[in-house]
């Protein structure tokens, strides 16, 4: 049976298809061929999620984070950043799209061209999440710790509501940072000033 979960401001719905398999990677990149409008992931088992736009204020500290993080990669030179429009494909077949990302040089530059024009076969090296008044945090969490094991070195999730980063690190403990001015860590820095 497959499952497509639409999130709305309230919940997330199931709507359950019966007579219809989990979706494959394959049939999944097609579904976001045919509904580009829409913000699509896709679960390590086949569940599709459908999410609504972001509100507006949310995309505008997306893109305030994204601008940061974009200048300092063009300074830095040694990845490649990535807003919260792009799909990534994780190792466990869950396909993923974070709010914002960056991904080593080395390891974007490895992917065939055809890789890099769909949904990259690898978790990025940093991923970061914005939760948003709609997110569920318990539903953030996880999704960190998803990245975490497929590979990511570095996460941070940023809940706007309580002025909380919590910082993902491989076999170490969360860590939560109280109303911090700025969060540090290998990539980069990010001010915190105009995203609160």
């Amino acid at each position: 049976m497959a499952t497509v979960h639409i999130q709305t401001d309230r919940a997330l719905l199931a709507v359950h298809f019966p007579s219809i398999a989990p979706m494959t990677a394959p049939q999944f990149y097609e579904f976001c061929q045919a509904n580009r409008e829409l913000r699509i992931e896709r679960t390590a088992t086949g569940e599709v999620i459908i999410m609504p736009p972001a509100f507006s204020d949310t995309g505008n500290r997306n893109v305030k984070i994204a601008q940061q993080l974009a200048n300092w990669a063009d300074q830095d030179g040694s990845g490649e950043p990535f807003d919260s429009s792009t799909g990534f494909t994780l190792v466990n077949g869950a396909t993923r799209s974070p709010d914002a990302a960056w991904v080593r040089r080395d390891r974007w530059d490895a992917l065939t061209p055809t890789q890099q024009a769909s949904f990259a076969p690898l978790c990025p090296d940093f991923v970061l999440e914005l939760r948003s008044a709609s997110d569920r945090l318990t539903a953030l969490k996880d999704k960190m710790v998803e990245y975490l094991e497929n590979g990511a070195r570095l996460g941070w999730l940023i809940d706007r509501k309580h002025r909380r980063v919590y910082v993902y690190r491989p076999q170490q403990d969360v860590e939560i940072l109280e109303q911090p001015d700025v969060v540090q860590g290998d990539p980069f820095t990010l001010d915190l000033a105009r995203i609160w």
